[in-house]
């Protein structure tokens, strides 16, 4: 029987699978591919309001249970990981595109398939579940201000308010109202428990659907920025293989047991790309291309690493205690 828990469950190589035929169809038929960029915000929309669906936005609450757990995911993805994303992107050239690109996607940590990442690595998806109301708020309060240590004002002289602004409300803050409207609606009546059950089978197409339009729209535009996006690709490896050693080093500061120690490690090598592919795309015509190839690049090499992830992390990395 074909179950959600099945179909999340293989996700990682459904994406797999969909990044190779877009890439085959985007270079085969790249005049055509190309126009599948006019439909990219539509889907993210929906893409965005199926994973909030799936938050407890309304037990937020319930994400202070293990406040031990909360200093350490924070710790991790707000004090290691922009340390670490200063120093490698120190090895990049001076190019405010590329540097957007990889300071969007870096700094952001991931709120959606992280917490199926960590199911199948054996951590403490439901601890991580409970943190991801806490982790979207603050990394959109943090953004700006981490863009602003790191760029200064080449930012701004990139980011135009408007669009940028616009691209915000309609693809992230709309959909986070009408997911935490059903949510509250839930509560009182058993239509919006109805509309989260179908919603929940929404993430994984949709992602899927998402890497395909942006991979096979976005990939014949490529070959002028191919030498930017080769350069960013040992920055991203490095950070796979950094965050893994210095979440784990975390854990044990903080005393977390072994479930909340693998969910930590999960949480901060995985980023939030495709949560930050539409401010991307709001980018002036001349630039956000590269941006978006650059995130896009990120996301191809991250879930490379969570295939390893899924075994290394609890096979070695972070053992049962005996």
């Amino acid at each position: 029987m074909f179950t959600r828990e099945k179909l999340e469950n293989n996700q990682v190589w459904l994406y797999v699978i969909v990044l190779a035929i877009a890439a085959g169809f985007g270079l085969l038929t790249s005049d055509f591919a190309g126009r599948l960029d006019g439909s990219i915000s539509i889907i993210i929309a929906i893409l965005m309001y199926s994973m909030f669906s799936q938050i407890p936005f309304v037990a937020f609450k319930e994400a202070f249970g293990n406040r031990r757990f909360i200093f350490a995911i924070l710790t991790v993805n707000y004090i290691a990981v922009p340390i670490v994303v200063w120093f490698l992107s120190n090895l990049l050239p001076d190019h405010p595109p590329v540097l957007l690109g990889v300071y969007l996607v870096l700094l952001t940590p991931c709120i959606d398939y992280v917490i199926v990442f960590t199911a199948l690595g054996r951590g403490n998806e439901k601890i991580i579940l409970f943190s991801t109301p806490l982790l979207f708020i603050s990394q959109m309060l943090l953004l700006p201000l981490y863009l602003w240590l790191f760029m200064g004002e080449k930012a701004a002289d990139i980011v135009e308010p408007g669009p940028f602004l616009e691209a915000f409300i309609g693809l992230i803050v709309i959909p986070l109202i009408i997911a935490i409207g059903i949510q509250l609606v839930a509560r009182k009546a058993p239509i919006g428990n109805r509309i989260i059950d179908l919603s929940a089978w929404l993430p994984v197409p949709f992602m899927a659907l998402t890497l395909f339009v942006v991979v096979a729209s976005q990939i014949g535009k490529l070959s002028a920025y191919s030498g930017q996006i080769i350069k960013v690709i040992p920055i991203y490896i490095a950070f796979m293989i950094i965050m893994p050693l210095i979440s784990r080093f975390i854990a044990k500061w903080f005393a977390l047991d072994t479930g909340a120690s693998r969910s930590l490690v999960f949480s901060g090598s995985t980023r939030n790309s495709l949560v930050v592919l539409p401010l991307a795309l709001a980018l002036p015509d001349t630039i956000s291309t590269l941006v978006a190839a650059v995130i896009v690049t990120q996301t191809i090499i991250e879930l490379a690493f969570e295939l390893v992830y899924i075994r290394l992390v609890p096979n070695l990395l972070v053992r049962e205690k005996s």
